[in-house]
């Protein structure tokens, strides 16, 4: 195929509004109206609604989740969907099938397909042209089961559009607030949003506020909530850096004193464990739906080993440990920072960070600061990326309003030049992670293959 096929459909569906681009813009039933995905999907023949869904929204977790349930489903012999955002590296990792990236020549054909039902339904933004696109591939690759990740809250999300047979919830925090609402209540509302008639709520702990919340949409809705913490209960197992065990099991049943420990999973943090919950409860839900196809244990232990999940505590390089994590709001960082301790054991700690211009930079500082001997500033090539030079002086600013010790801070010119002034500044006993978005994660991976002669990930042709 030629790449310029590939290059021009990915300039067409750039080429509408993108909000993922934007640092700002109004949130509201006029802009965000889900009627046109109704109207597009209607004249596609409603694709969404040729396969089972489970929906999942939240402010962090969610592609975590998402990417369990699936493996857990493909495990048990299902074809699968896996629909995310955004992505690392290429546009082709939001559009999986079966564990399989959607091909280059299949967002061609498909996005010659949409345009002249593209053209009947004024006002369609970029992310509601790709869900579809998302919802017509699955189709016509007769997956049997759709995972479907919110792009933005949830109510207005232009995947709120499928009758799902399981919602989940992962963790709420503040994330979006301008958009979203600046209390937990009004963002547990937002997300709560995709919750559906009498459809099975699957929810990680919240804070009271939030789960007030959502506890009172799924009695408006009839819905059952099933709460992690509560309903299905883990615990944490041995763990190392490849990976951590856990036990699991739903509450008022007995612990089997066979299984122990018996899940393992390569992804690292404690918030993973409730992640996993999350996807194993709602296979637990989606096996009333499927009869006698329902998911066994071995599928379910096999999916969770199985999964892949770049970003998110990866670990690139040890001696100095080098890793990656797309913590992007002050919720995320801390959890970075317990992982960080209780999966590591470090001297000095080389911060090297990055973040969009939209997000709470002080609530991040909070806890990645204090915790650092040197931090790195670096932009990642995203619009939404904030100057280095702005990110040093917010720096600057809240360190000198606590009164807190002044770690060095430096400014680099490239992700590339800062990963390789880490890596001069670091011993073989330190730690050097990079954090604040998961724009800067994806390019200090590539800046590491580069360094390390490893084969490149794939990315796609510059669009204008």
């Amino acid at each position: 195929m030629d790449e310029n096929q590939y290059a021009e459909a990915l300039r067409y569906l750039y080429s509408f509004t993108d909000y993922e681009k934007k640092t700002s813009y109004t949130y509201s039933d006029t802009v965000w109206d889900l009627r046109r995905m109704e109207d597009i999907l209607a004249l596609l023949g409603n694709p969404h609604r040729q396969f089972l869904t489970v929906h999942i929204a939240g402010t962090k977790g969610k592609g975590s989740t998402a990417a369990m349930t699936e493996s857990i489903l493909r495990a048990g012999g299902f074809r699968t969907g896996l629909y995310t955002s955004p992505h690392l590296h290429t546009f082709r990792e939001r559009i999986a099938v079966g564990g399989e990236m959607i091909a280059r020549e299949e967002v061609v054909a498909l996005v010659e397909d949409l345009k002249p039902y593209v053209a009947q339904v004024p006002g369609l933004t970029t992310f509601e042209i790709i869900t579809s696109l998302a919802f017509r591939h699955f189709a016509n690759r007769r997956v049997e089961v759709g995972v479907m990740e919110v792009g933005l809250g949830g109510r207005l999300d232009a995947t709120n559009v499928v009758r799902p047979a399981v919602c989940i919830i992962t963790s709420l925090s503040y994330d979006h607030t301008h958009l979203l609402g600046h209390t937990l209540a009004e963002i547990a509302r937002e997300k709560a949003g995709i919750i559906k008639e009498h459809t099975p709520v699957i929810c990680a702990p919240q804070e009271p506020e939030a789960l007030a919340v959502i506890q009172e949409v799924c009695q408006e809705k009839e819905a059952p909530l099933l709460l992690v913490g509560r309903d299905w209960q883990w615990r944490a197992g041995p763990a190392d850096l490849e990976g951590q065990f856990f036990g699991l099991r739903r509450a008022g049943q007995e612990p089997d004193p066979h299984q122990g420990n018996g899940f393992w999973i390569p992804l690292l943090g404690e918030h993973q464990l409730i992640n996993a919950t999350l996807a194993v409860a709602a296979v637990h839900e989606l096996n009333r739906h499927l009869g006698s196809r329902a998911v066994d244990e071995a599928a379910i232990r096999a999916g969770l080993r199985q999964v892949r999940w770049p970003a998110r505590l990866e670990i690139l390089g040890q001696r100095p440990f080098v890793v990656v994590d797309g913590a992007h709001n002050a919720d995320s960082s801390q959890k970075l920072v317990a992982a960080l301790h209780r999966h590591f054991t470090y001297e000095n700690l080389i911060l090297l960070f990055g973040a969009s211009a939209d997000k709470d930079l002080p609530g991040m500082f909070a806890h990645l600061l204090p915790e650092a001997s040197a931090v790195i500033f670096a932009q990642a090539h995203h619009p939404r990326a904030m100057p280095v030079a702005d990110l040093a002086r917010l720096a600057e600013a809240f360190l000198r309003e606590r009164g807190e010790s002044h770690p060095p801070l430096y400014e680099s010119t490239t992700v590339a030049e800062a990963l390789a002034e880490a890596l001069d500044l670091a011993g073989p006993r330190d730690l050097i992670c990079a954090t604040g978005s998961l724009f800067l994660a994806a390019e200090v991976r590539m800046a590491w293959a580069r360094r390390q002669g490893q084969p490149l990930p794939e990315t796609d042709p510059a669009v204008a």
